[in-house]
């Protein structure tokens, strides 16, 4: 079964783009080189946790990796079990700043 679900003008996330321009009216910088800092700083994001070592942004947050185990779960569109093999997930922990101001 598919389901179709239109893009809704009341979205509630950023997208890069949006976030782009954000950081460009933000610093005065332009957008190519917002866009530049912006894939800069997921890079070394990605390349830090991809080592195996915490990214922590005092004030933002923590970004880390956790083993999730092997365990059985069930297909559920004929109910039989099928095997989840262990990955690595990454963990996001926001900070006290990020918190205090969503609540």
């Amino acid at each position: 079964m598919f389901y179709y679900f239109p893009a809704s003008k009341n979205k509630n996330y950023m997208n890069k783009q949006e976030l782009i321009s954000a950081i460009a009216e933000k610093t005065e910088l332009s957008k190519a080189d917002s866009e530049k800092a912006l894939n800069a700083f997921t890079d070394s994001i990605k390349e830090s946790l991809a080592q195996g070592e915490n990214a922590q942004l005092v004030g933002f947050g923590t970004f880390s990796v956790s083993e999730r185990a092997a365990r059985v779960g069930r297909n559920p569109a004929t109910g039989q079990e099928i095997q989840i093999a262990a990955k690595k997930v990454v963990k996001f922990k926001p900070g006290k700043a990020i918190d205090e101001a969503v609540n």
